[in-house]
């Protein structure tokens, strides 16, 4: 016998409009179980919460026990999730734990060949739209990576606040305490320092990166290697003048780049003209 995990949301915005309180959807899926001969595992409720996020209680209580039972059953799609995103993650875990998923209004049952080929469709559909929407926003960020920054209110194009900055109503604006950490940075490398012993020193000295983390190469060589520091951004091979305060001058830059390549780490080197 099947162990279903029955679940019901509702929002006071749902129930007003679509009249489906708690208990009318527990009593027909509780009726569902029967006619289907399932064992009723357990029921979750979550009242008051939407449909467009995965932060609610009893749903995260249901996937945390869910290898406790076989068949996940809801009244209607909407009701486990109104993002697609969110709807496909959950099938995707759904298959991986060998469990299944019934929509008792839509009738689709992934236990079934048309089942399984509609949430098939529906993926495809989901990531078709993630595409569109990242091809969208690949496209907005090339125009606007290709106009003058003096053009446009805010030139950044959403990266995180890089080491020595911080972001202010769309501007950087310099955390003087980090970019004496920069100035350091630049100086030992031009006095002969490797990366690799530079983030050493700094590690030693329990200073931490933008995210609170130790040093590595990595993170050195990526402070050395962004125009962003002298004055500059890039993007997808573009680097443009940018109105914020550089914390080392371009020549300083530029001679690093070139110490940088002729170590034969030519990779994304830039000099700055």
């Amino acid at each position: 016998m099947k162990r279903a995990a029955i679940y019901v949301r509702v929002s006071t915005e749902d129930q007003a409009k679509e009249g489906f309180s708690i208990s009318a959807q527990l009593e027909k899926l509780r009726a569902y179980c029967k006619s289907r001969g399932w064992e009723i595992f357990k029921e979750y409720v979550d009242d008051g919460y939407s449909g467009r996020t995965t932060k609610r209680p009893a749903y995260k209580k249901m996937l945390e026990e869910i290898d406790s039972w076989d068949v996940l059953l809801v009244l209607k799609m909407d009701r486990i999730h109104r993002n697609s995103r969110n709807f496909m993650e959950m099938m995707d875990l759904l298959r991986k734990k060998g469990k299944e998923f019934v929509s008792m209004m839509e009738s689709l049952d992934t236990s079934t060949a048309i089942g399984r080929f509609v949430v098939d469709i529906i993926q495809r559909i989901a990531q078709l739209e993630s595409e569109q929407i990242g091809e969208r926003v690949y496209i907005g960020m090339e125009q606007k990576a290709k106009t003058p920054s003096e053009k446009l209110e805010n030139p950044y194009l959403g990266s995180p606040e890089p080491f020595g900055y911080r972001y202010e109503n769309g501007m950087l604006i310099t955390v003087e305490e980090e970019a004496n950490v920069v100035k350091r940075i630049f100086k030992m490398y031009l006095d002969g320092y490797s990366a690799n012993k530079i983030a050493e020193i700094l590690n030693s000295e329990n200073i931490k990166t933008k995210k609170g983390k130790k040093w590595y190469r990595k993170t050195v060589l990526g402070i050395l290697k962004n125009p962003i520091y002298c004055g500059y951004i890039k993007w997808n091979g573009v680097v443009k003048k940018a109105p914020h305060k550089p914390i080392v001058s371009v020549t300083t830059f530029n001679k690093v780049q070139r110490i940088i390549a002729k170590k034969g780490k030519k990779k994304d080197v830039i000099l700055i003209k």
